[in-house]
């Protein structure tokens, strides 16, 4: 009996070893305008981790070992293609499809405005958190993330409520997420849209080749030599956005002789003034790629881009000087000798190298090696009015001077500072400063040269100086990437990765606005009882009473040490009719702060070396698809991984001290989500629900702060570092994006997000002051289930689309917003609101008032409509496009974000305030921006 058994298994293997067989499938592609050859076209069978790029010809050879004799689908991609899903019904060992026809995507070129809304967030970061989640430039093949990408950006939207921090941008590999603050700083590789084209992005926690990735997902950008077609680019745009103008050229030589390519690609974007007022931009980029394929199994590749640019920056503005001036109106410059001179630039120099090796061990297994250095530095500028004088009479030393808030709308000089006590209005100031601000409301340059020109007359120190505050960093980055085919459906992607962050952190003096030397004191710094007078406002008790010139290193200097390695492994598998993976890493990370300057008021802790802030992380995350049919998929991702915080949470106050945060600890993110999916020729939707949990999150924040208690002082105002310590986020929702394919040009699409994202417990509070010794512990923060601020919770667009076979198109989109809320102030939420400045409680403190008080703002929904539309002609062997976006067509006026200003921080005081016709302290806002265009030319040859 077990013989028969056995032979008749034996007869069965045998069977199916004669029915499986080796399948080859060939073809060539080409462009289906142009017919012009396409390498680097993805070739792959959907089920299946085998694929090939085709070559320089456009040819490619598929082939799969042990294959049944069955129908298959070839999936067919290309960037700047549609999708082409060709099915194959292999009955022989081989099959050759001729020439296959890829059709352009006319959208593609969209791309551009895209990097233009990032930017516009990026101008806000340094302010607020109201930056997008970015990567997601490649995905308009999904319906959802193409709304997302092309007009929920505007208001800047955050998919699942998720900041940038908690995305992953890659570029050859290598991770380019900031160790700071965690996030990407897309200037560092602005102006380069051309050869940023191939893009590998990752959804969610969805499995990736390159590593863990991160929970709002994974975009490796591809920036090799060899993987651009040979062609040229040249390219030009205008706009009312960040810049007015920009130029682009770039060439891909192909495969040369000796398998040598390179690649080449220069832009410029330019404005005098942005949108925002007084906002200039200046930024050049360059970047070079050479690659050399050294054997048929061995590739090195060489990339170095340096983008240069120097932008204005805007602020945010209070209802009040909203109605007096404008949504495009900004504070921080004014006319010197009849031009625009911002005191607000942020500029950045941050050349990156990259060197890159592949290395074909099989046809089943390639190990890739990077390595990158990134250097340079990134300097926000801003006025320093703090200057002074020393002054020693009898031994004992004083400082005098200082100057007035330069400020054109700081709140003393308002019509509501000179209206805010009911019974003693001064109507006329109150007139006056309105007029001011309505004629010129600009910063006043000519007013500070001539203040620090009569300190000179004076005998006196520099009062008023331009200042900045300097990160100058490089980083050492290596990694290695294996991908190994176990067999045709199991695959195996292992890495390690190590980062060295060397940070250098200083402020340093840029223009002493005609004066000599700047006093390198903090004037506002006070000393305690008994202490030598003049010692506390020191900046470095090694070099008393220091003045410098510009260029000079000033207020605070100290170097951060960051170092960080991750392993990470994962298995996928995949059949006809299943799809799943198993990932997991293990990453260690470490901050030390050195300070190079003793601080007058921590003389014991700022100079030398903090204590290490270590931790180690671990992370494990699991999915499956499973295809119910050709048409129907249900997709499920879970994972629960750690997070460190970010170097800018991770100290109290890295200026002046060597402080860690206490009780640091890492964030625990708990994620799950499920997709359906149907696709047809007629209807194409995905259907995703999800569920998040962040804890233990740690936010520092500096601010202002009026009506402190527990000082034992009168004086309840002070300058401070507020830290929020295990605090809970929790994030769910809906995402559906659907299109129907009316007609062969006709196309109607639709994006609907449903979320809510709250806080989800009370965290506890704590400030820390260089003007008082000790911290000051507030408990509780009241938060739960405030909403967290980050753009509109909801969004819901309906878009219509037309597609001419002559090569021209148009689109247009209507999109609903709604659901977004003020950043709300921590401290109002604590025990200190209730609270006198003795620390006693305050005894007309009335609940039912206070809670309408710190009731959260939510901002009234809007609608806005956008429109984009390009043509494209064939010029022989050439291709010439065009296209134009129009942005919020009838505009729309929004808030686009805002917060609570810190200055009132007790009962009385808010209450006090928000009674008044205009407050003194009221939120400041964001407003989105009006009618918007973007056009662009371009000629590829």
């Amino acid at each position: 009996m077990n013989i028969k058994v056995i032979l008749v298994f034996m007869i069965m293997l045998s069977g199916m070893s004669m029915n499986s067989q080796q399948i080859t499938i060939s073809g060539r592609f080409a462009d289906a305008f142009t017919e012009v050859p396409l390498p680097q076209v993805k070739v792959s069978f959907e089920s299946y981790f085998t694929e090939v790029i085709s070559d320089s010809n456009g040819e490619f050879q598929l082939e799969l070992e042990n294959i049944q004799p069955a129908e298959y689908v070839l999936r067919i991609d290309k960037v700047g293609y549609l999708l082409k899903r060709i099915p194959v019904n292999i009955q022989t060992v081989g099959k050759d499809l001729g020439t296959i026809l890829l059709q352009p995507d006319p959208a593609f070129e969209q791309n551009q405005q895209v990097s233009i809304s990032l930017s516009d967030a990026e101008l806000l970061l340094a302010e607020s958190e109201f930056d997008n989640i970015s990567g997601i430039l490649q995905s308009s093949r999904d319906v959802f993330l193409n709304a997302v990408a092309f007009d929920f950006s505007q208001t800047f939207f955050r998919p699942r409520g998720l900041g940038s921090e908690y995305g992953k941008i890659l570029i050859n590999g290598i991770e380019m997420n900031k160790l700071y603050d965690g996030r990407p700083q897309w200037s560092n590789w602005g102006g380069l849209n051309d050869v940023q084209r191939n893009q590998v992005f990752t959804n969610g926690i969805a499995a990736n080749d390159y590593q863990f990735g991160g929970l709002g997902g994974t975009t490796n950008i591809i920036m090799r030599a060899s993987r651009y077609q040979k062609s040229g680019r040249l390219s030009f745009a205008g706009s009312n956005r960040s810049y007015t103008g920009r130029l682009m050229a770039t060439y891909a030589s192909g495969e040369e002789k000796n398998r040598w390519y390179y690649a080449l690609s220069v832009g410029r974007r330019y404005a005098a003034e942005g949108y925002m007022d007084g906002t200039i931009y200046d930024a050049n980029s360059l970047f070079v790629s050479v690659e050399k394929k050294l054997k048929e199994e061995h590739s090195l590749n060489f990339s170095a881009f340096y983008t240069p640019n120097i932008r204005g920056r805007s602020a945010a503005m209070t209802e009040e000087v909203f109605e007096l001036k404008g949504r495009t109106y900004n504070p921080y410059w004014g006319y010197q000798n009849g031009e625009i001179r911002n005191s607000r630039i942020r500029e950045t120099k941050e050349p990156v190298l990259m060197l890159n090796h592949f290395w074909a061990i099989s046809e089943k297994a390639l190990l890739n090696t990077n390595l990158s250095y990134q250097f340079g530095e990134t300097a926000n500028s801003r006025i320093d009015y703090g200057g002074t004088t020393l002054n020693t009479a009898n031994g004992q030393n004083s400082f005098y001077g200082g100057g007035a808030n330069p400020d054109p709308v700081y709140y003393q000089k308002l019509p509501s500072y000179f209206l805010r006590f009911s019974n003693n209005q001064n109507f006329e100031s109150a007139y006056r400063a309105q007029n001011e601000i309505n004629e010129n409301g600009q910063l006043d340059w000519i007013s500070l040269y001539s203040a620090n020109l009569t300190a000179a007359e004076n005998v006196q120190n520099t009062v008023y100086a331009l200042a900045e505050d300097v990160n100058e960093d490089s980083q050492l980055s290596a990694n290695s990437i294996l991908s190994l085919e176990i067999r045709k459906n199991l695959k195996l992607n292992s890495a390690i990765r190590f980062s060295r962050l060397q940070s250098q952190n200083y402020a340093r003096i840029k223009d002493l606005l005609g004066g000599d030397h700047f006093l390198d004191i903090d004037i506002f710094v006070q000393d305690e009882v008994g202490n030598t007078p003049g010692l506390a406002a020191q900046s470095d008790l090694k070099n008393l009473n220091r003045l410098v010139t510009e260029n000079e290193h000033y207020k605070y200097n100290y170097k951060i040490q960051a170092e960080e390695a991750e392993l990470f492994s994962q298995l996928q598998w995949t059949n006809r009719n299943w799809e799943a993976y198993l990932s997991g890493n293990l990453e260690a990370i470490s901050y030390q702060r050195t300070g190079n300057y003793q601080n007058g008021v921590f003389p014991d802790n700022s100079l030398g070396n903090s204590e290490v802030a270590e931790f180690l992380n671990f992370g494990i995350k699991s999915g499956a698809v499973y295809k119910i049919s050709g048409r129907q998929n249900i997709e499920v991702n879970a994972g629960y991984f750690h997070k460190a915080p970010g170097i800018r949470n991770a100290f109290l106050n890295p200026r002046q001290n060597n402080f860690l945060v206490p009780d640091l600890d890492k964030e625990r993110i708990m994620t799950g989500d499920v997709s359906y999916r149907y696709r047809s020729s007629l209807l194409n939707f995905r259907l995703t629900g999800y569920y998040t949990e962040i804890s233990d999150i740690t936010e520092v924040s500096y601010y202002f702060a009026d009506g402190l208690s527990g000082l034992e002082r009168e004086n309840t105002t002070a300058f401070v570092q507020e830290v929020l310590s295990g605090m809970d986020k929790r994030y769910y929702g809906l995402e559906l994006g659907a299109e129907s394919q009316i007609t062969s040009t006709i196309k109607i699409k639709s994006a609907l997000a449903l979320g809510e994202y709250i806080h989800s417990n009370n965290p506890s509070l704590t400030l820390s002051s260089s003007t008082f010794s000790s911290n000051l512990d507030y408990g509780k923060a009241y938060l739960k289930n405030y909403h967290l601020p980050g753009g509109p919770q909801t969004a819901a667009q309906i878009g219509f689309e037309y597609r001419d076979p002559d090569f021209w198109w148009f689109g247009t989109t209507l999109n609903y917003f709604s659901n977004a809320f003020i950043d709300i102030n921590p401290l109002t939420r604590t025990a200190n609101f209730q609270r006198d400045y003795d620390g006693l409680a305050l005894l007309e403190y009335d609940p039912v008032t206070a809670s309408e008080l710190l009731k959260q703002e939510k901002f009234n929904d809007y609608l806005l409509v956008n429109a984009v539309g390009g043509k494209s002609w064939r010029i022989r062997d050439k291709y010439l496009g065009t296209f134009i976006s129009l942005n919020n067509i009838f505009n729309v006026l929004y808030k686009s974000g805002g917060y609570e200003q810190g200055r009132n921080a007790n009962y009385r005081s808010l209450k006090e305030d928000m009674s008044r016709e205009l407050p003194l302290f009221a939120p400041k806002y964001w407003y989105g921006q009006g009618t918007t265009f973007f056009a662009n030319v371009y000629l590829r040859f």
